[in-house]
């Protein structure tokens, strides 16, 4: 009794019957893992090459073609079979009469999932079924679980973002997200080397000092010299070495890790462009910003005019640029800037909701007022100016008000997509910013370090230079169409499975 419980108890789960398969296969002498599959064509170049053959028409062309099996439907002695590779789907025809009966029988025993490949003619069936009529098969892996029911059991996002790779199969139109984000990448990299003639570098991801941007950084432990070091939150100061050193076009496509909150836009690791160029300014970071988005837009959209969930994004250029304090003093409904008092600005912060802090300077509650009151409303791509100097700790000084800096980020959708200054060359001005920010980590756990090192390397001189960070998962989200930055990184960070 206790045995046919245990062998009812295998035909119930499907992945102890697919178990099951595999080791009679193993006692049979039969390799359920196959080998390398010399196929010739793909599903697309049939669908290309025969889609005009006639209902019913067979031809005598070989193929040789190989996927999975996401669909199986057996009729005595002729089986249908749908096969996907990496272009498409394909259906299979098979006769009992064209494989012998022990074949068949294996075939009929193969199941949804399995990787084949499979020998036969192109053929169109009586209803017009573009089709191989498969001569020879051989399996090449067997899959031990059942795909998502139907191809329509996989809606759950956290499943989905967790098990990317079932996600792509029972959601094919997901690949076609990650296929474009490559084709952008590749049109970052043709602009920025063939039309600007830039260097791609790499830069350490491990750093002794923290630096390049505000954040909070995760920390690792490096035996060899037993100390610990921080994985980067920007590759902006060694790129800026390689302008002292000689370099006049560097930028890097690089993972950045910040150990921060996640959200719909926000992921503790993700990849930016950086980019600097010595005797540019704004105006040049500016062009590039327009260029690279443009060509990233036109590889991934074939257009300008990009939908977004509920608009359209024009990005024809050139795009508009407003200042901070302007937008600010808009959207807070009164005069926003440096000629308030200190406590005319904290009352503004309050009434607009900014939890306000008793270290921030006037610069730092412009900031917050314009980020409360303005950033949500700025859709369309527009170039945000003139950041107090309190928070842009590396742009330099406006000549005529050292209140402010040479600064610039780019709003699209409400949310920034680009970030760039004027870079900061003077050795001594750095210094002091530096000690100012060692001086905030009292209450700023995001404040830099103090890079004794590249202000070493600034007083051997680096030329005026601009530079710029832009955020490729939120260019990718936009040109994707993508509401969340998961659904644009094939493996998000996810929480620990209960």
């Amino acid at each position: 009794m206790a045995e046919e419980n245990q062998v009812q108890e295998i035909e119930d789960d499907p992945i102890e019957v697919r178990k099951a398969k595999r080791a009679a296969m193993i006692e049979a002498g039969e390799n359920p893992y196959g080998h390398a599959f010399d196929y010739s064509h793909h599903s697309a170049d049939i669908e290309a090459a025969y889609s005009q053959l006639e209902d019913g028409e067979s031809t005598e062309d070989a193929v040789q073609m190989c996927g999975r099996i996401i669909a199986k439907r057996v009729q005595g002695k002729v089986s249908f079979l749908t096969m996907r590779d990496s272009s498409g789907e394909i259906q299979l025809f098979c006769r009992i009469n064209a494989l012998g009966e022990d074949a068949y029988a294996q075939l009929k025993d193969l199941d949804v999932g399995d990787w084949i490949g499979v020998w036969g003619t192109v053929m169109k069936t009586r209803r017009g079924q573009l089709s191989v009529a498969v001569e020879r098969f051989e399996l090449l892996s067997k899959s031990l679980r059942p795909l998502p029911e139907k191809f329509h059991g996989l809606a759950d996002k956290e499943i989905r973002y967790r098990q990317r790779y079932v996600d792509l199969i029972a959601n094919p139109e997901v690949k076609e997200v990650f296929e474009k984000r490559s084709k952008i990448v590749s049109a970052i990299r043709r602009y920025m080397e063939d039309e600007l003639g830039y260097y791609e570098v790499e830069t350490p991801f491990l750093q002794s000092i923290m630096g390049g941007a505000n954040a909070k950084p995760f920390v690792t432990h490096l035996n060899a010299l037993d100390r610990d070091y921080y994985l980067r939150i920007a590759t902006e100061l060694p790129l800026k070495r390689l302008l002292v050193g000689g370099f006049e076009r560097v930028y890097e496509l690089g993972r950045i890790f910040r150990n921060e909150g996640m959200d719909q836009t926000h992921n503790p690791e993700f990849t930016t462009m950086e980019a600097y160029c010595a005797f540019s300014d704004l105006e040049g970071m500016m062009q590039l910003a327009e260029g690279v988005i443009q060509a990233a837009a036109m590889a991934a959209c074939g257009t300008l005019q990009v939908p977004y969930q509920d608009q359209v994004i024009n990005l024809e250029g050139p795009w508009p640029r407003k200042t901070m304090i302007e937008l600010a003093t808009e959207g807070a409904g009164e005069d926003v800037s440096f000629d308030r008092s200190l406590e005319d600005l904290r009352a503004i912060a309050k009434r607009v909701g900014v939890e306000v802090e008793e270290q921030w300077g006037k610069g730092k509650l412009i900031s917050e007022i314009f980020e409360e009151t303005c950033e949500s409303k700025l859709i369309q791509p527009i170039f945000v100016t003139d950041h107090p100097l309190e928070i842009s700790p590396l742009a330099k000084k406006k000549p005529e008000d050292p209140n402010i800096t040479d600064r610039f980020e780019l709003y699209i959708c409400g949310h920034e997509y680009g970030n760039a200054f004027n870079e900061l060359n003077d050795p001594i001005d750095q210094s002091e910013r530096f000690h100012a920010q060692v001086a905030a980590k009292d209450y700023d756990d995001e404040a830099m370090g103090y890079d004794a090192d590249y202000i070493r390397a600034l007083e051997y001189g680096m030329p005026p230079a601009g530079g710029i960070g832009i955020g490729i998962d939120r260019l990718v989200m936009l040109l994707t169409n993508s509401d969340s930055i998961r659904d644009v990184l094939l493996f998000p960070l996810m929480r620990e499975e209960a």
